[in-house]
C-alpha cells in the first residue's frame, strides 16, 4: 500500500473502528514523523506503521514508532528478534505479515503478537497458495491471534475468515478503492473496470511474483529485454534514492540485506528497483499509462467507491446477517476487524 496507505486513508479508517496501517517504505524517516502526526491530528482512535524490517534505518523508523506513541507495528518482512522485543518492550503491538506456515512459527517464537497471513489472491507481493489453504494451516500452527489477508472485500469474507479461525480480516484493495484513498480518479476507474481475469501476477517488475492490473505497461515490461529492463531499473533507482533522501550507501545495504532474505541475484535486485517508481506513477502522479497498479484479484468484483465508514459498516452489517442465518439468531458485538493492509 506504499504511496496509497497514507495520513487521510489511515485516519478515515481507524475513525470507521477498523485498524489503520500507515505505510512509511516509501517515506523519508522525517516525512513518517510528520505522517504520524497528521493522523494523530485527524483521529483519537489506534493505528499502526508498516516498515520493513531490512531497511537500513529500521531502526530510526522503530524510534519513530515509539517516541510519537503509535500502538501497532508492522512488517512487510519477518524483523529480528532484537526489534520485536524492543518495541514490545515499549508496549507496542507487533504483526509481522506472512506468506508461508514456517514464517509463522518462527514470528510467533520470536515473540510476535499477531500475525497477518496474505494467500496468493492477495495484492503486491504475493505467494501462490490460496488463502483458503494457507489460513488453516496457519491457526493450527500458533497460538497467536491470525489475520486472514488476500480475497477478502465483504462481510462474507470476514464470517468465513473468523470460521477458520482468524481473529479478522485485513483489506488492501478494498480500502484503496474508496472515497477517503487519495489514488487519483482515472486509476480508480482503471481498477473498477477490471475483471478478475485482468489482474494478473508477474516478475517483469522487479525479478519476484508481483500481483496487478494487466496493463499495456505490464505487457510492455514483459517483453522487455534483460539490457533494456537493467537500464530502466538504475533509473528508477536513482529517482527513489532522490526522493527518499537515502544515500547510495543505504541503498546498497538494504540490497545486500533483501538479496540475502530472498535470494536474489543482483540483476533481479536492480530490477526491484522498479517498484516504487513505477507505483508512485500511477497512484501518486495517476499516470496510468506509465505506472503500475498493485491489486488483489478482488478488484474484479468490486465496482463502488464508499467511504471507509460506510464500508465498515456495510461489511459488519452483511457478517452480522450471514451469522444470524447461520444460526438463527442475530449475533451480539463485533465479529472481527477490518483494515487496510500494508
Amino acid at each position: 500500500m506504499g504511496w496509497v496507505a497514507g495520513p487521510r486513508l489511515v485516519s478515515a479508517t481507524a475513525n470507521a473502528g477498523a485498524l489503520g496501517i500507515l505505510a512509511s517504505a516509501t517515506m523519508t524517516v522525517g516525512r513518517l514523523r510528520e505522517a504520524v502526526r497528521e493522523v494523530r491530528s485527524r483521529t483519537d482512535a489506534p493505528f499502526g506503521v508498516n516498515l520493513r524490517a531490512d531497511a537500513a534505518d529500521a531502526g530510526d523508523r522503530v524510534r519513530v514508532i515509539v517516541e510519537e506513541g503509535v500502538r501497532v507495528a508492522s512488517f512487510a518482512l519477518a524483523p529480528s528478534p532484537g526489534l520485536i522485543a524492543e518495541l514490545k518492550e515499549a508496549g507496542v503491538v507487533v504483526i509481522p505479515t506472512v506468506g508461508a506456515r514456517r514464517h509463522a512459527e518462527k514470528v510467533a517464537a520470536w515473540g510476535a503478537d499477531a500475525v497477518i497471513v496474505q494467500g496468493g489472491e492477495g495484492g503486491g507481493h504475493t505467494g501462490e497458495v490460496a488463502t483458503t489453504v494457507l489460513l488453516p494451516q496457519v491457526v493450527d500452527a500458533v497460538r497467536i491471534p491470525v489475520v486472514a489477508a488476500g480475497g477478502f472485500f465483504d462481510g462474507r469474507g470476514l464470517v468465513a475468515a473468523l470460521a477458520y479461525g482468524a481473529a479478522g480480516v485485513a483489506m488492501g484493495t478494498r480500502f484503496l478503492l474508496t472515497s477517503d484513498s487519495t489514488v487519483p480518479d482515472a486509476v480508480k476507474a482503471r481498477y473498477l473496470a477490471a475483471a478478475v481475469q485482468d489482474v494478473t501476477v508477474t516478475r517483469a517488475v522487479d525479478g519476484m511474483p508481483h500481483r496487478m492490473l494487466r496493463t499495456d505497461l505490464v505487457e510492455s515490461l514483459e517483453h522487455t529485454g534483460r539490457a533494456r529492463a537493467l537500464l530502466r531499473a538504475v533509473r528508477h533507482a536513482a529517482a527513489f534514492r532522490e526522493l527518499s533522501g537515502q544515500s547510495w550507501r543505504g541503498m546498497l545495504r538494504d540490497g545486500r540485506a533483501l538479496r540475502h532474505a530472498e535470494g536474489l541475484t543482483w540483476s533481479r535486485l536492480l530490477l526491484a528497483a522498479n517498484t516504487p517508481m513505477l507505483l508512485k506513477a500511477s497512484m501518486v502522479d495517476g499516470r496510468t499509462d506509465l505506472g503500475v497498479m498493485a491489486s488483489g484479484q478482488v478488484a474484479g468484483v468490486i465496482d463502488d467507491l464508499p467511504s471507509c465508514a460506510e464500508l465498515v459498516e456495510r461489511i459488519m452489517g452483511e457478517a452480522g446477517e450471514v451469522l444470524a442465518a447461520l444460526t438463527g439468531h442475530a449475533p451480539r458485538g463485533t465479529v472481527g476487524t477490518v483494515g487496510p493492509a500494508s
